[in-house]
């Protein structure tokens, strides 16, 4: 299949061992800035995607991200980020990536090539026709990705991608595709760069509009987020503040005894 790899194309810099350091970081950061620009112009499909994710959720379905290298850490931070922030259970949004949890710190030869195991993978979370597959690689020719695809396809799984190539194997196969043109890396191929920057970007919009859909966000506030430190539970009782006629001391009394802003709150006001 024919298509044109920006992401492989050559930078529009040359010589950048030669640069100076304020020269290297104004380089980085005005390639930088055309990222969300590109992001902009993908915001009908994430927008699809989103409004599929939700409908499976409030179905009682899960969401699963699977990738390889940078692309498969990013969903593992994105999913990762779910149950603190926005108080569902460690389930609901799942990252997996090519080679298992040990690659996310350091690369496993050749996992990303193995058409076989992401569908492994999937089948090992208990994968049905109630749950989103949303495969993310840069380059959109992953084989453990679209191989993955390929089996949710097969299986009335709902597919979805984030790449940053137009006209890829992977966005071809997915039913929701998400491609963000960046064009060619600061560094030739480099694409934990701005591609990576893409779909962190992507992910950020995915996760968090799919919670305010399914209600864990009430105003503009976490109000279901886990206490887990001393800085949250500070948040917390200024959110119980902001919402009710209380003071500190009685804001943080209220949380300790309900266990949630939003059940302090909720009960507050009965």
């Amino acid at each position: 299949m024919n298509f044109t790899k920006t992401t492989e194309q050559s930078s529009h810099y040359e010589h950048l061992e030669q640069m100076s350091v304020k020269e290297l970081l104004t380089n980085i950061n005005n390639e930088d800035k055309t990222v969300p620009l590109a992001v902009e112009k993908a915001l009908p499909q994430i927008e699809a995607l989103v409004a599929k994710t939700v409908e499976k959720l409030k179905l009682g379905g899960r969401l699963f991200y699977i990738g390889a290298g940078t692309s498969g850490r990013l969903g593992i931070v994105d999913a990762s980020e779910c149950p603190p922030t926005f108080g569902v259970p460690f389930e609901l949004v799942n990252g997996i990536i090519a080679g298992g949890d040990k690659a996310i710190r350091k690369a496993v030869e050749n996992a990303e090539d193995n058409r076989k195991q992401a569908w492994i993978d999937l089948q090992n979370e208990t994968i049905s026709a109630n749950d989103v597959v949303i495969g993310i690689a840069a380059s959109g020719t992953t084989p453990y990705v679209i191989a993955g695809l390929e089996k949710c396809n097969e299986n009335n799984i709902v597919t979805g991608c984030i790449t940053c190539n137009e006209g890829s194997p992977l966005a071809l196969t997915a039913k929701y595709p998400i491609v963000v043109v960046v064009g060619p890396e600061f560094v030739t191929g480099s694409s934990r760069m701005k591609a990576g920057t893409a779909q962190k970007l992507v992910l950020n919009m995915i996760s968090t509009s799919v919670m305010i859909q399914l209600g864990k966000v009430k105003g503009n506030k976490m109000v279901d987020m886990q206490l887990s430190n001393d800085k949250l539970v500070d948040r917390g009782v200024k959110m119980i503040m902001s919402e009710i006629p209380v003071d500190y001391e009685t804001g943080s009394k209220l949380l300790k005894v309900h266990g949630s802003v939003r059940k302090a709150v909720d009960n507050f006001k009965k």
